[in-house]
This record gives structure tokens, sequence and C-alpha cells, in this order.
């Protein structure tokens, strides 16, 4: 379509328009819940508050500060997101660069590949995997939340994609300099794949700091507990010891205090994104270009 006609503009005119509107529809609803969480219990009972704070106070957020657990699920969600990470995508990268290669080069790479769909597709079932946490030690540890989802298969699948799709010529010239499988991985295949393993390096941390379920079968006791797994199973009370007078009592709310909740849930993802943006439009679209 010729953007310089009069179609062509009015195209692009509904289009940025719709794209806006539905950016704002996404928006507005976490807005809401912002604007609630810093809000008195008073305007939230009122019906007040819509897109901006009444009666603004932060003590929903001192509250639950206070609350020792939330900052050690906290601290237990971190510490899951940085070896978690960092397990995936070494795993993603190795497993990656030998099914990315012909069949003359790795021979049987057609069947590993579709032993990982297979296994992408079809799973043991809940209870071998908690069978087999609990008889390898790892319940309430750290590692029965990362050992199990070591290997994301999606993940390796879009970047073999990826690695397929760099030049041959990079990998043979290496080859001709004396350089071995490793050194042609580390020094050629992932300088160039930043791109996609900011993508991947994303969604392994979305995936980490979102995922709740594992952490309320894998962990015995709820002081093991992630900030996701604490967040659905726990609901802060309001704890009149620890307000200061009286008068604050009609500053906090059970509603205050669960929005407040998902604020903090959701700012560690929010604040990491805008530094991998930059990569992320060049790695949404890995794999997309094969031989």
């Amino acid at each position: 379509m010729n953007d310089n006609a009069p179609y062509g503009k009015l195209f692009h005119l509904f289009n940025h328009s719709f794209l806006l509107l539905s950016g704002l529809l996404c928006l507005l609803p976490f807005v809401h819940v912002l604007a609630q969480s810093l809000s008195s219990a008073v305007s939230i009972a009122a019906n007040e508050v819509t897109f901006w704070p009444v009666d603004y106070t932060a003590a929903s957020y001192e509250l639950i500060f206070k609350e020792s657990k939330l900052l050690t699920a906290m601290g237990i969600s971190v510490q899951r997101v940085v070896l978690g990470v960092a397990v995936n995508m070494l795993l993603t990268v190795l497993i990656a660069y030998p099914l990315s290669k012909e069949d003359r080069i790795f021979k049987g790479r057609t069947v590993y590949a579709w032993m990982l769909v297979f296994a992408m597709i079809f799973s043991g079932g809940l209870i071998p995997l908690y069978l087999t946490v609990n008889e390898l030690g790892l319940m309430d540890s750290i590692w029965s939340l990362i050992l199990p989802g070591a290997v994301p298969i999606y993940n390796v699948v879009l970047m073999l994609n990826f690695f397929r799709s760099l030049p041959k010529e990079l990998a043979e010239s290496s080859y001709i300099d004396g350089a071995g499988h490793w050194g042609t991985l580390f020094r050629i295949y992932v300088p160039l794949s930043l791109p996609a393993m900011a993508t991947l390096t994303l969604f392994s941390i979305v995936g980490h700091w979102n995922s709740w379920f594992d952490g309320i079968i894998f962990m015995n006791n709820p002081i093991h507990y992630p900030l996701s797994s604490y967040l659905q199973t726990v609901i802060i009370p309001i704890d009149v010891t620890a307000i200061n007078s009286l008068e604050d009592l009609h500053l906090v709310s059970d509603r205050s205090l669960k929005d407040a909740q998902i604020i903090v849930g959701a700012l560690p993802v929010l604040v990491i994104y805008p530094f991998l943006q930059r990569f992320f439009v060049k790695g949404i679209v890995l794999g997309a270009v094969k031989e």
C-alpha cells in the first residue's frame, strides 16, 4: 500500500489509533491497582479511586515491608531468577549449538531434535515429577525450583533456529583459523546471538519470577516460598500492633494491601524490561529466517 495515497494515510492513522487504544486498555487496570495501593481505605471503600490516588498514603507499602516473610520470599525469588536464568541460558546455548548443525556434521541430530519436541509436547505428569524431586532430596531446596525446568525446550528450538540462520561461512572460517567447536560457539555464535539471547533471557526471567505452583508443591515449609507462591497463598492481614496510631487504621485495608503486593510483585520485571527492550525488536523474530 502506498503510504502517500489517501487510503494509505487513513490506514496508518487507524492502525496507530488502534494500537494506542489497545495499549491504554492493557495499562489502565495496572494504573488503577497502583492508584488503589496509594489511596486510603476510606476512599477505596467509597469507590472514589479510579486512576489517581485519593487521600494519598504509602501506609500499605510500609506495612507489607515490615513483614519479614515477604522480604524473605522476595530474596528467594531473586536467588531463583539469578540461578535459574544462568542455568537455562547455558544449557539452551549448549544444546542448541550441536542441534543446529547438519546431519553430516552431527549424525542423529534429527532424532535428538524430535526427542526434545516430543518432551515439550508430552510430559511425565505431576506425580512422577514430584516423586523424582523427592527421591533426589531436593525438597525444600532452591534447586527444586530450578533443575526440573533447567532445559526450556521451547527456547532451545528458537535458539537452534537462530543459529541455523547464521552464515555457515563464519563457522567454516573459524575452523580454518584453528578454532574448535567451543571457540566457534563462544567467539562467533554467542556474540552474534545477543539479541536472541536477550529475548530468551527476558522470557526466562518472567517465567521464573511469576512461577508459583512449583514453589507450593516442592516446599514443605512456607518460609521457603518464592514471592509468587507467597503472594498466591498468603494475604497479609492488618496487624494492629504494626500500625503506629489508631488514626492510621483508616489508611489501610485488605484491598490496598493486595494491590500493594501486586505492584511489588510486578515491579522487578518492569524495571528489567527497559534494559532489554533494545534487543527485543531483533530478538522477537529470532529463527524467522532459515535456510
